[in-house]
């Protein structure tokens, strides 16, 4: 008998069975290739929301989790993942730089965000009222890690490529059993899949769709990222990713003319420079009405849990959810009643 089975291999698993492995934990994780958030996501790991210069959600003790987390996957897999690089938030006036310089001054914010205006020096950028420098950032490129993780576990033999089967899953007191597989636990970190599942449908997970334009602008030369109406993340050979967007009503993969044209209007209010759209892909992010994680037991079935709806911050939010819900399982400890389901449980199963 396994000690874990991990449905879902984005950033919620990947995150879950990293902890798994560091506590010696059996497992075996199966996905399928559905969920699209985690691998073409931006990547950014940012602690501060930029549109009304607040931190994010418990993101300093978040991001002293993540910059190890990230480095030891380095060192294991062999690949790089973790791109430090500076955000600046492009300001609109002078009266933005005021609000700038008040924020900056609070006791949460200050650790984070440079005191100091930078003027623009790129001449492909236009920002005539410069610049505000967030510190600690950078991009996670999710894309590599999803693909080097599922080979890792491929040829450990601890990943099945399938869509999991609900008909061929029990549970049982004592554990779980999908077909052949058995496990004292199962956790699901399936993102916006989530809706499918019968046991925990019941959750208010949303699901935003967001789409990234990737586009070849060889005369802009910026190193930096840019946060303006849109993002745009610096990637190697001139390349830069641009985005992203939040529709709520359409729920596929599908990348869309709409939003491509959103994109590049926004992108051409300060980009002076030729470019060329090379690549445009989508992807649902498993959003909460309340904008906290949904993590926790199922209330009937006592081996059953659920690691999800991390939103855009999955880079975050990942190994520190992941952390939270091993200590909950193995050692009942309680979990931060934001993000544990029982503020949503008691809704519909009165306990």
């Amino acid at each position: 008998m396994l000690d874990y089975i991990v449905v879902g291999l984005g950033l919620a698993g990947i995150s879950f069975c990293e902890v798994l492995e560091e506590k010696a934990k059996s497992f075996k994780a199966i996905a399928d290739e559905s969920q699209q958030a985690s691998q073409v996501a931006g990547g950014l790991y940012n602690p501060v929301i930029l549109k009304r210069f607040t931190m994010a959600w418990k993101a300093k003790q978040q991001l002293e989790l993540a910059k190890p987390f990230y480095q030891h996957l380095e060192e294991k897999l062999g690949v790089k993942l973790d791109h430090e690089l500076p955000v600046l938030r492009k300001f609109a006036s002078i009266e933005e730089q005021n609000m700038w310089f008040e924020a900056s001054d609070r006791p949460d914010l200050n650790y984070f965000l440079s005191t100091k205006i930078l003027p623009n020096n790129n001449p492909k950028i236009d920002a005539p009222h410069g610049f505000g420098k967030v510190k600690y950032t950078g991009r996670i490129d999710t894309g590599t890690l999803v693909r080097s993780y599922k080979s890792y576990l491929e040829k450990k033999g601890q990943f099945l490529n399938e869509s999991l089967d609900f008909d061929a899953l029990s549970i049982s007191d004592e554990g779980v059993t999908y077909k052949n597989i058995t496990a004292k636990n199962i956790v699901f970190a399936c993102g916006y899949g989530l809706k499918q599942n019968p046991y925990f449908g019941y959750l208010p997970l949303n699901g935003t769709k967001g789409e990234l334009l990737i586009i070849h602008a060889p005369e802009c030369k910026e190193e930096k990222v840019i946060k303006s109406s849109v993002f745009t993340i610096p990637m190697e050979s001139d390349m830069y990713l641009v985005g992203a967007t939040y529709k709520w009503k359409d729920k596929t993969n599908t990348p869309t003319e709409e939003s491509k044209n959103e994109l590049l209007e926004k992108l051409k209010t300060f980009l002076k420079c030729d470019f060329k759209v090379v690549g445009h892909v989508a992807g649902i992010r498993p959003t909460v009405v309340d904008r906290r994680p949904l993590v926790g037991g199922h209330p009937e079935h006592q081996n059953m849990y659920v690691l999800n709806g991390f939103g855009s911050r999955g880079v975050l939010i990942g190994p520190y959810a992941s952390k939270q819900l091993f200590d909950h399982i193995e050692s009942k400890t309680d979990l931060d009643p934001e993000m544990d389901i029982q503020r949503f449980t008691k809704k519909y199963y009165g306990n």
